[in-house]
């Protein structure tokens, strides 16, 4: 095994496809880079979540290999980024191999899981199943940006732009627009957005909600009072409408 901790195999050249592998060890990098494209992938790399996200939105690859571990955020935050508007197949290389981080990125929407140190002859398996799949299940991806006629989101580089400005948003801010978008035009529960922004803890706090889509639609509607993209289902929860 070699030091990166990636066993090799020998190589047959075909064409397969692009592959972005997104990892911050460089021998990791460099042995997926040197046995991939040694096998017919077009290899592209990113070393942190923000330019994987960017990376997926320019080249859209066939597939994406990520790290968990990255240094800017955690991959499970850019597979759920990438489920938002995107297919694309998400297999995890990650040394987690604990059962509770594998469950968290395939609940987030990874397609398989692959733990370090990893045979190559068994990610090439993976690659090519999670191709297949994709080709047999033939959904279209839909786009990083996200345009309404007052305002421009883009999922990739989590920016909102209104008449070419943009507008700040908070963390918080970001992420209920961020899963209003990724889920737009199907009801949001106010369960599931207080959930995955704030935490189990907060379930019944739906005191939240209100607060943050008020701040919302006062810095993207044109009338904050008629929100016309940011829309209220009394009692159940929240609607996003391009």
């Amino acid at each position: 095994m070699s030091s990166s901790g990636v066993r090799g195999s020998s190589p047959v050249q075909t064409t397969q496809g692009t592959v972005l592998v997104v990892d911050d060890e460089p021998q990791i990098v460099r042995a997926l880079r040197i046995n991939l494209s040694a096998r017919g992938y077009k290899v592209i790399t990113a070393h942190d979540g923000s330019a994987a996200l960017r990376a997926v939105a320019e080249t859209k690859p066939d597939v994406v290999v990520l790290d968990l571990g990255l240094p800017d955020m955690d991959g499970n935050e850019v597979i759920a980024g990438l489920r938002g508007w995107t297919t694309v197949p998400i297999i995890v290389l990650s040394a987690r191999g604990d059962s509770a981080d594998k469950v968290g990125a395939l609940d987030a929407g990874a397609d398989d899981y692959v733990t370090k140190p990893f045979g190559m002859d068994e990610l090439l398996a993976r690659l090519r199943a999670a191709v297949r799949r994709s080709a047999v299940t033939g959904g279209e991806d839909g786009s990083a940006v996200v345009e309404t006629d007052a305002f421009t989101i883009d999922l990739a580089a989590k920016k909102v732009l209104r008449d070419g400005a943009e507008v700040h948003l908070t963390k918080t801010e970001w992420g209920v627009l961020e899963l209003l978008v990724r889920n737009r035009g199907r009801l949001v529960a106010q369960k599931q957005l207080l959930h995955e922004v704030w935490g189990p803890s907060y379930d019944t706090e739906s005191h939240y909600l209100r607060v943050y889509l008020a701040q919302l639609r006062r810095k993207l509607e044109p009338e904050p009072s008629r929100p016309r993209h940011l829309l209220t289902e009394p009692g159940m929860g929240y609607r996003f409408e391009p």
